[in-house]
């Protein structure tokens, strides 16, 4: 039951917290038996376009002006003729018209960025991967603290999208402010995010935004793992 008027929701010039309670769904266009909930965009000053893709059986993505990065969060997704289960992604380039459609009910994070080009250097090829694959490697050899890097790193790609996992009580070794810019979505678990001044208590489901030089900090809580799908702009 929803505390009428209450939120763990905020908004700051700098940071974005979206939680489930306040998620609004809209179609986009050229979507089919789908809908979306934008988290973060261009309308906040983002350079890139993050939301969740809900599909009904048979739904389809419609067609993107640029690149973008597709990550399963449930049920099962048809990229090209190819089959993505959870945990599964694929990098689409853009100008790419592969049909994106699911043949069961599916849940889809899609991140969306006009891409920037690096003269002389190829922009990068689809491809599709399942995270389940790709080698964990601790962070500053922190074993409770664990990456997997989901996009090749080649100077090809300008965004990278990552899944951190901490055992519980791991935690940043230290407040973050660069010149990225951050979204990412609590896959599991949770913990204490501190953005900017404010500290906020995140769980599974919550979406971040984070503006380029905001103060950022995560410590894991309670008595199963935290873990995220992170994006940062990168390589330019």
């Amino acid at each position: 039951m929803q505390r009428l008027g209450f939120t763990r929701s905020a908004f700051r010039s700098d940071h974005l917290l979206l939680t489930p309670d306040t998620f609004v769904r809209a179609p986009r266009p050229g979507m089919t038996k789908a809908t979306a909930i934008v988290h973060v965009g261009p309308a906040v000053g983002a350079g890139f376009t993050w939301y969740t893709a809900e599909l009904e059986p048979g739904g389809a993505l419609g067609p993107a002006g640029s690149q973008r990065f597709l990550y399963v969060l449930e049920g099962d997704l048809r990229v090209d003729g190819r089959a993505l289960g959870p945990a599964g992604y694929t990098y689409l380039p853009a100008g790419c018209d592969v049909v994106v459609s699911a043949a069961a009910s599916a849940r889809v994070a899609v991140i969306e960025k006009p891409y920037v080009a690096l003269p002389g250097v190829n922009a990068p090829a689809l491809f599709t991967a399942d995270e389940r694959a790709v080698s964990g490697q601790p962070l500053n050899d922190d074993p409770g603290l664990i990456v997997r890097q989901l996009l090749p790193d080649h100077s090809a790609f300008d965004f990278a999208v990552n899944t951190m996992e901490y055992q519980p009580g791991a935690a940043l070794p230290l407040v973050e402010i660069h010149v990225m810019e951050h979204g990412l979505v609590m896959l599991e678990g949770g913990g204490i995010y501190r953005l900017g001044d404010s500290w906020y208590p995140v769980t599974a489901g919550d979406f971040i935004w984070m503006a380029p030089y905001c103060p950022q900090w995560f410590g894991a809580l309670g008595k199963t793992p935290a873990k995220y799908l992170i994006y940062k702009d990168w390589n330019r």
